[in-house]
């Protein structure tokens, strides 16, 4: 089981052969195999028959698998037809306006898992990519146990409401989404920056950068390029790793004493300060 929030997600096409072969040497913390927008439509069912050897391969190989859908519900109940379920740990559900969008999908998971005799239950994550679903985002957070994370699809959102995907248009809707999210302990993924970037590395992690600061936990990638950029921009940084420490140790040492509360470097140090800094060496040490 996973211990930490997944950093980076690649997405491939299904239809890739080639990509598959070296998709689990990127470096993501996950693969998503994608049956929507990089598959055309006259491929689609190639696209499913392929996305079922393409999840057990990764599997073997170690990896953590997603599978994107598609979203109406008639060509995703042929999309998880042909999945291999018990390879996949995530459906990413995309263009998700609606809790109920939600419910029919773990209610189509859980006639599957017993039809096939699945023990482990496949998790969902909703892709939020509308004016619609941000409004929803937080009856979208609860509407099912399988649900472990929200997405923010930026491009489809400036497309829908007809603007350019910069932090000026971005970062309201992004925060709606972290809110939902982390309200009801689920990971977020997404940027509030295009994900399109792949020629401007140092542009493309300052976006990564300001993701984090902003409350989102990981991001999906279109190019491996991505990949290491969005790692170490989800990653604590050695300063944040050595502060962590300085505090843990500081509120040992104060509980040591029998005090509550201690003071380092000029400052306060209490509960919500050392629960942070645990975090940080949780994840760092993930």
């Amino acid at each position: 089981m996973r211990v930490s929030p997944l950093r980076s997600l690649l997405f491939v096409p299904a239809t890739s052969g080639k990509l598959f072969e070296k998709a689990h040497q990127r470096g993501a913390d996950a693969i998503i195999i994608d049956l929507e927008d990089a598959v055309v439509p006259e491929r689609k069912e190639e696209a499913r028959e392929l996305s079922a050897d393409a999840a057990r391969s990764l599997k073997n190989r170690g990896v953590e698998v997603l599978l994107r859908v598609n979203p109406d519900p008639v060509s995703c109940a042929l999309d998880l037809d042909k999945a291999a379920l018990e390879a996949i740990s995530i459906i990413m559900l995309p263009k998700v306006e609606s809790p109920a969008q939600i419910a029919w999908l773990d209610q189509e998971l859980g006639r599957l898992e017993s039809l096939r005799g699945l023990a482990n239950p496949v998790r969902i994550a909703a892709l939020i990519e509308t004016p619609l679903g941000i409004l929803h985002a937080a009856d979208i957070a609860r509407a099912s146990p399988r649900l472990c994370a929200l997405g923010f699809g930026t491009e489809d959102y400036c497309t829908t409401i007809g603007i350019e995907p910069s932090p000026a248009g971005l970062i309201g809707p992004a925060q709606h989404i972290i809110l939902a999210a982390h309200a009801y302990g689920l990971e977020c993924w997404g940027l509030a920056a295009s994900i399109a970037v792949i020629d401007d590395m140092a542009a493309f992690g300052r976006s990564v950068r300001d993701a984090k600061a902003l409350g989102f936990t990981g991001s999906v990638a279109i190019h491996p390029r991505q990949v290491e950029v969005i790692n170490e921009g989800f990653s604590p940084s050695a300063e944040q790793v050595e502060w962590a420490r300085r505090i843990v140790a500081a509120d040992e040492a104060a509980h040591d004493a029998g005090r509550g509360a201690v003071l380092l470097d000029g400052k306060m140090i209490d509960r919500p300060i050392v629960e942070r800094a645990r975090r940080i060496l949780n994840a760092a040490s993930a």
